[in-house]
């Protein structure tokens, strides 16, 4: 990493890294030239020179020269985290990437924007008055690049916004420009073929222009009002191609970028996509195209881009050319030599639309990708699109509550009970009739984004205040909250005729915590038999009924002894690869296949490496050999002072690591360790527990103390086991006095902590109690059944046998 001082042009180095980067993923998809793959050939002797471009066929001592101009956007996810500090300095804070092509700088960003998965289409309007937006380009967060366009727009000049800002000022100048383009645009536009063609040539999406002509009651029509005068003009998306030498030589591989000339061309067949595709041999190959996630966020990460890669592994087995479309240069989809046929675009209805007339694919995959592709199911089909596997159809049955709650009572599972609201008056009466703890949240979201666990009219007033800013309109869903239930995932596929139950997984966090968030064991620890055959048999029931076909996820809830279903989502879910690997059978392509060929016996025999598919009560299932596997969380609260620890029904994990041997302890010890959470083997353990769950605090104690440990408590805690006759030591809270747990946190006098909260408790205390486990990297656990787990796991830490090693194969080849 280097810098320069533009004022004097003096260079220096900042850091070195011998190693591959975040920026090495960025430069391999910007340049189509494959560096990590070229510098382990290097590590195993070779020399550039003898090292073949798979792109152009030319040796890899030919640097990439390109002919186009690649923009990156960080993603970053602060509206999970209340309280943390927004700013960007120092410290790396964004969860994901998009990165866009474009022949210029203008059309690469605004395509950019259009990735981001935030609803811009390109320089979003932001209502802010003057002061709050000069201090939002002095102090740089997420938003500061649409502040530097309303500065403009608001008359402040390049040199004014460079003052402040500190941007470089040729790319203040090309902003400052699109600005200035915006002026232009008006109702004459939809007649004036130059000024539209100019448009569309600098990036301007047709949702931005329908907004700069006022057609913006209805954005999504307006854009449509954009792409028919665009097609009687002839103004089309053309395709060009990635090929690391600016043209010089034939690329081999497809690798495809959108953009529009200036001009407007005879129609050559001048990209891979047209003129390969267009010989008779060709013309008779089927190809599906698979619509990706986009960037990595908090609700949606690499565990969608797993899927999407499966799909088109099992494509290719069945001889189907693959179109793979995503715009995030972190993945392994955006590979040019993961499909056939690599389209990096934004994830947007326009750009999506127009791959799709382009190559009129015989199937489109939208299951993969997680909502970013669900969510324009419907209107791709109206739009023509072949989809494939689950129709649109039954994905809007399973997105819309009230559709969803009335095929669930037709079909006599039990829910709890639940309606929706669109107003802050509704949802008062509407919760009152449920009865309060209710969990609220907006239609169509992902990652539990604005879900709250609501207990008062109060709280449910604040709330809706919010909501209807993150929901769009959409009705909020109001839900009865089963109170310490114990949750359950389920992943399964169905072709509509069989239906294999990949693996039923039991939280280790209780209800209330999301999904996401919750560490998960499979197979189930404590659940009867009898419980998990109907679990089963409403899986299969609710799959063959809801007339899916591909994958499918469920979460169940088990309360006073009841089965209750949460929620359904007819698509590949986060837990996908966790089963595929802790099963064998890796349900991605198991899935692909039933959607293209329909055959879900067939298909799982094609992939069933392991021999572990059988048939129990016309349910297929994978017979899990003699290992349990634990999936725990990761979460990026290191990286964002002020953010809280305290887990709820908004996701804010980043990641996951599994754990796996022969028993639960182990399994779950060995996650820990994998999440940089290790258990201790000895010392002290700060016990600081919410209302509700000290009376679980003896025996955690107790459990503690055998196993060599002391306690040390604060207040309440040390109150309750004092009555019970446990031995411990006093210390006071931080706002009581000194020395307070706080000192003893900082002299490293505790090496577990253990501090459960609710609304109620979850006092200014707590959270500077988190905030410094944090900060001293103390091993934590914030929910008491995750802290009765780690109770259970820590003589596993102490006997070293948590840290016997086996490989994956040996687990899935025993018996």
């Amino acid at each position: 990493q280097f810098a320069i001082n533009p004022k004097t042009g003096r260079m220096i180095v900042i850091e070195m890294n011998p190693r591959v980067s975040r920026s090495s993923a960025l430069a391999s998809k910007a340049t189509g030239y494959p560096i990590a793959k070229v510098a382990t050939l290097l590590a195993v002797g070779f020399s550039l020179d003898e090292i073949k471009n798979d792109i152009t066929g030319t040796p890899a001592s030919f640097e990439p020269v390109i002919d186009y101009i690649v923009t990156k956007i960080p993603r970053f996810t602060f509206e999970k985290f209340p309280g943390a500090n927004p700013y960007l300095g120092t410290a790396m804070k964004s969860v994901g990437e998009v990165m866009a092509i474009g022949r210029t700088f203008k059309e690469s960003i605004q395509k950019a924007l259009c990735s981001m998965e935030k609803d811009y289409y390109g320089f979003n309007f932001v209502n802010l008055e003057k002061n709050a937006l000069i201090y939002g380009l002095r102090n740089a967060n997420e938003s500061r690049i649409l502040y530097v366009a309303q500065a403009f727009r608001g008359g402040l000049s390049v040199a004014e916004v460079h003052e402040m800002s500190k941007i470089d000022p040729w790319f203040l100048d090309q902003i400052w420009q699109i600005v200035k383009f915006e002026e232009r645009i008006d109702m004459d536009i939809l007649n004036d073929e130059p000024l539209l063609r100019e448009a569309k040539t600098m990036g301007f999406s047709d949702k931005m222009i329908a907004h700069l002509i006022n057609l913006k009651d209805n954005l999504d029509l307006g854009q449509n009002d954009i792409y028919f005068a665009r097609e009687k003009m002839g103004i089309n998306l053309e395709y060009n191609e990635v090929d690391t030498c600016a043209g010089e030589f034939k690329a081999l591989t497809p690798y495809l970028y959108s953009t529009t000339n200036i001009t407007k061309l005879p129609h050559l067949a001048s990209n891979f996509a047209e003129s390969n595709l267009s010989s008779n041999s060709a013309q008779k190959e089927k190809k599906v195209m698979i619509i990706g996630g986009g960037p990595n966020r908090i609700g949606q990460g690499i565990e969608f881009d797993y899927c999407c890669v499966h799909a088109s592994y099992a494509l290719r087995d069945m001889g189907v050319k693959t179109i793979m479309y995503n715009c995030n240069p972190e993945t392994v989809s955006t590979d040019y030599d993961t499909s056939d046929i690599l389209y990096f675009e934004p994830i947007d209805f326009e750009h999506v639309r127009a791959v799709i007339e382009h190559e009129n694919p015989d199937g489109v995959i939208v299951h993969f990708g997680g909502q970013t592709p669900l969510k324009f199911a419907k209107r791709l089909s109206i739009a023509g699109a072949k989809i494939i596997g689950t129709s649109a159809r039954t994905i809007d049955v399973a997105e819309d509550r009230k559709k969803f709650s009335e095929f669930i009572s037709k079909i006599g599972v039990k829910q709890p009970r639940n309606d929706t609201a669109t107003s802050e008056k509704e949802a008062l009466e509407k919760a009152a009739a449920i009865g309060y703890p209710v969990l609220v949240r907006p239609s169509y979201v992902l990652g539990g984004r604005a879900m709250r666990r609501v207990h008062s009219d109060e709280e449910l007033r604040l709330y809706m205040s919010e909501a209807v800013k993150v929901s769009n309109h959409s009705p909020v869903l109001i839900d009865k909250f089963l109170q310490d239930a114990v949750e359950l995932d389920v992943d399964a596929i169905s072709d509509g005729k069989d239906v294999y139950i990949g693996a039923v997984m039991q939280h280790i966090e209780e209800a209330g915590i999301h999904s996401g968030d919750s560490a998960c064991i499979l197979p189930p620890l404590n659940l009867t038999a009898q419980m998990i055959e109907k679990v089963e048999n409403q899986t299969r029931d609710i799959a063959l009924n809801l007339g899916v076909v591909g994958l499918m996820n469920i979460q169940f809830a088990i309360y006073e002894n009841e089965l209750f279903i949460i929620e359904v989502n007819p698509r590949a879910s986060r837990t996908v690869p966790f089963v595929s690997k802790a099963t064998g059978v890796p349900m991605a392509k198991v899935a692909t296949r039933v959607m293209w060929q329909g055959n879900l016996r067939e298909a799982l025999k094609f992939y069933d490496n392991y021999g572990a598919v059988y048939e129990e009560r016309g349910i297929l299932k994978p017979r899990v050999k003699n290992h349990v596997c634990v999936k725990e969380a990761v979460f990026p609260f290191s990286k964002l002072p002020g953010a809280d620890l305290i887990l709820g029904p908004e996701m804010k994990s980043t990641g996951e690591v599994m754990g796996i041997s022969e028993s639960f302890a182990k399994s779950f010890a060995k996650s820990q360790i994998a999440a940089s959470n290790s258990l201790p083997t000895s010392g002290l353990v700060f016990l600081t527990l919410a209302d509700a769950d000290k009376k679980y605090a003896a025996n955690l104690a107790r459990e503690l103390i055998n196993l060599g440990f002391k306690i040390i408590a604060t207040g309440g805690t040390y109150k309750i086991l004092n009555d019970a006759g446990v031995e411990s030591e006093f210390v006071y809270k931080i706002s009581e006095g000194r020395p307070n747990v706080e000192d003893r946190l900082k002299n490293g006098d505790i090496a577990l902590v253990i501090n459960t909260s609710d609304s109620k408790s979850n006092s200014e205390d707590g959270k500077k109690i988190r905030q410094n486990i944090m900060r001293f990297k103390i091993p934590y656990f914030t929910t008491m059944s995750a802290a009765l787990a780690a109770a259970k796991s820590l003589k596993s830490v102490q006997d070293g046998s948590a840290l016997e090693v086996k490989s994956l194969q040996e687990y899935l080849g025993g018996e």
